[in-house]
């Protein structure tokens, strides 16, 4: 196999690849994240860098003027490289935070006649053993179970074998007195029972136990942390999904990912946003010391593509007619499945999606509004980066969706760019000087304008 080094300007080490591999491919070796807005097809131009020796052959030279051309710029996901190079990459845009990563959320009100033992199935309950001795061998197992189900009925439950491990310790240190947090699940026909973690000792019945609701936006992932024995939310943060550097729509993603390794990519950028995330907001609860290994329930909404990248799942298939998604509705897992840092035994429930790009995020709106109840004719618009409509009632409904952010923010305006900072967010005619008005994202000098800025305009 022939090889060739590859050397970008202001780092060190150079990296070796086989020929025919792409500088975007070479600069992920070196550590260097170029942004592809369109996935790597080459449409946005956004990926931009400059050979300044060494010979590449460049698939496409869309966006490259002649004198360009002669300079040596080249679209990283579009050029391959045929011998030694020397390569320098322009600085990149930077994608500022758009949403503050602090904001204390209490604001958000719990549904009305929220009822902890009726409403959630993850539950904290102190049992109090009989010590073991020479006349009473039962293994501690059985043990924890007998004390279940003599004081709340409950004869069996699955254990995951990490906490099987720690069992016995946390039965000792606590003296036989255990507060044990369970997951129930029932439904007409079964009723599933999941330990999810054991704490020595006697924890009050009012103490908080946490879970997190996640929005896995195309563009924004948002956590709310919340107590489940109260419902009330305790901290908010909301930050930009790690994948748009991959490509800023759905479909430029999909055929992101479906290169070599390329979900693997997708799941842990994702993953990456959602741990730090839970982090900040662990970090944000003012009233209480809380760890992430304390949160014990982990609800995620999001359109079908994220929740397969989520999971690790192909979608090529969604981009595909006719457009059908591996799976709808995600059966529950564990956190430590797939690399959520919360407790490792956290449930982890998506909501069901519908079909192809109507996701759980919109099932969980409709929801959320009652939409499914009402007799009036009720119109449920998501226009984010994947834009979704809702119509109907109680009676029927009827639902669509498209890409919808991209057209704005840069893939198809000349100016367009993201809500971020220098974005022209909104435009006005003055009452008192009857001009053009703007207002801009971090009152700064305007470096573009975002979809809200365009559709106000």
């Amino acid at each position: 196999m022939v090889e060739h080094k590859v050397t970008f300007a202001g780092v060190k080490t150079p990296v070796i690849v086989p020929s025919g591999s792409l500088l975007i491919e070479a600069a992920r070796l070196a550590k260097i994240d170029v942004l592809q807005p369109c996935g790597g097809q080459g449409r946005c131009g956004r990926c931009i860098v400059q050979v300044k020796t060494g010979k590449v052959r460049q698939r496409s030279k869309i966006h490259l003027s002649k004198e360009e051309l002669e300079e040596g710029f080249a679209l990283a996901c579009q050029t391959v490289v045929e011998g030694d190079v020397v390569v320098v990459v322009p600085p990149q845009e930077k994608i500022e935070r758009k949403l503050s990563s602090d904001r204390i959320a209490e604001e958000v009100s719990v549904p009305i006649g929220y009822d902890p033992d009726e409403n959630q199935t993850s539950k904290r309950i102190y049992v109090q053993l009989t010590e073991p001795n020479l006349e009473d061998k039962t293994d501690d197992y059985n043990r924890l179970l007998l004390g279940l189900k003599q004081k709340y009925g409950i004869s069996s439950c699955l254990i995951s074998l990490p906490l099987l491990k720690n069992m016995g310790k946390i039965l000792r240190d606590g003296k036989w007195e255990v507060s044990v947090v369970l997951d129930i699940q029932e439904s007409k026909e079964s009723k599933t029972v999941r330990l999810i973690d054991i704490l020595p000792g006697y924890i009050d019945n009012y103490a908080p136990l946490w879970g997190v609701a996640v929005d896995i936006g195309t563009t924004t992932v948002t956590i709310w942390l919340i107590d489940l024995i109260t419902g009330k939310v305790h901290a908010q943060t909301s930050e930009y999904n790690n994948q748009i550097s991959r490509g800023e729509d759905v479909i430029s993603r999909i055929i992101y990912a479906n290169n070599e390794s390329g979900i693997q990519e997708m799941q842990q950028l994702v993953l990456k946003t959602i741990n730090e995330l839970i982090n900040m907001a662990c970090k944000n609860v003012k009233e209480y010391q809380v760890t992430e290994q304390d949160i014990v329930k982990v609800m995620i909404s999001g359109n079908s593509t994220m929740i397969h990248f989520l999971l690790g799942i192909p979608a090529e298939s969604i981009r595909l007619s006719p457009f059908i998604t591996a799976i709808n509705h995600i059966p529950i897992f564990s956190a430590s499945d797939i690399g959520i840092n919360v407790c490792p035994q956290a449930i982890v429930d998506c909501l069901p999606g519908v079909a192809s790009y109507v996701g759980s995020d919109i099932s969980a709106g409709v929801y959320a509004i009652g939409m499914d109840s009402t007799e009036a004719l009720t119109l449920f618009m998501d226009v984010g980066t994947n834009g979704e409509i809702v119509l109907g009632s109680r009676q029927w409904l009827v639902t669509c969706a498209c890409s919808a952010g991209p057209a704005f923010e840069g893939a198809g305006v000349s100016h367009g760019m993201r809500a971020t900072k220098g974005a022209i967010e909104e435009v006005w005619i003055s009452h008192r000087t009857y001009e053009p008005t703007y207002r801009v994202i971090g009152n700064v000098k305007p470096k573009g304008i975002c979809g809200s800025g365009l559709l106000s305009l």
